[in-house]
């Protein structure tokens, strides 16, 4: 895979090959397993027994990547109801996650720790800009909350069904457009510190047609969460598939995590734009 979500980016566990760690695990299943000693009743019971499955050798399963997913957004959850009442905790939170994402990133191995942290720092961050927006437009994180959830569950059910599936082509024109993204964003922040763009949203705020350009930025930026969401999908089967070790489930919850907050987000912004242009 060319590109994905950089929470998958430096495990072993989703590359190509499965990474020293699973070629090492699947070569030690190949060794031959000595009988010398054993009974003919005690070789009788081995052979009776059921072949060991993904828990019994530790590997990685829907089931436990997606308890670690849940306990993930769990504390998001959680941080986020003390963000909420405290919005000044947002900036604290931005700035934790921010450093704790790229800690999550570049660790070779994932940490569940780590992990929770990181959607701690997010869950204040989230819950007081949350907060911040709601009291200026109301109802507006209702929302957010249920155009994210519909995006997720569509995308969810669109990857389950087989109707959608990564590709080398979408992939090479999703990272160009994170890269044009990103471009973009920084520079409408410099211009609106400049004061070059007194624009409460800078360029995002102006318009084309009667359409802010933020709102229709919104759904390009939805479309590429929601791809991104596919190459995190992608990525847990992949490691299921090749029997990765069950601590990269944390992997996998925390590049869900963190594409799931950065569509709520984008859903956030975009939902304010067009409705503070009303």
């Amino acid at each position: 895979m060319a590109f994905s979500n950089p929470g998958f980016s430096q495990s072993p566990a989703f590359s190509k090959n499965g990474g020293p760690v699973i070629r090492q695990q699947q070569a030690a299943a190949q060794q031959p397993v000595a009988f010398d000693g054993m009974t003919a009743e005690q070789l009788q019971d081995l052979y009776s027994k059921p072949a060991a499955g993904p828990d019994q050798t530790d590997r990685m399963t829907y089931e436990d990547t997606i308890t670690k997913t849940l306990m993930a957004f769990g504390v998001v959850v959680v941080f986020a109801a003390i963000g909420w009442f405290v919005p000044a905790l947002a900036f604290v939170g931005a700035i934790a996650g921010f450093v704790l994402a790229l800690v999550n990133i570049f660790k070779k191995k994932p940490s569940p720790a780590l992990v929770l942290a990181y959607s701690a720092a997010q869950g204040l961050f989230v819950g007081g800009i949350s907060a911040i927006f709601e009291a200026q437009w109301d109802g507006i994180v209702t929302q957010a909350l249920l155009g994210t959830i519909s995006v997720f569950v569509v995308t969810l059910l669109l990857f389950k069904s087989g109707k959608v599936r990564e590709s080398a082509r979408a992939t090479k024109i999703f990272m160009i457009a994170m890269i044009g993204y990103a471009v973009f964003s920084l520079l409408n922040v410099v211009l609106m510190l400049t004061g070059a763009n007194s624009n409460p949203w800078g360029l995002r705020g102006a318009e084309i047609f009667g359409i802010p350009i933020g709102f229709l930025l919104g759904i390009l930026v939805v479309l590429m969460a929601a791809y991104s969401l596919v190459l995190d999908f992608t990525n847990v089967k992949t490691g299921v598939e090749r029997g990765a070790p069950r601590i990269y489930g944390w992997s996998a919850a925390f590049g869900i995590v963190m594409t799931v907050i950065w569509l709520y987000v984008e859903i956030l912004r975009m939902l304010a734009i067009l409705r503070g242009n009303n």
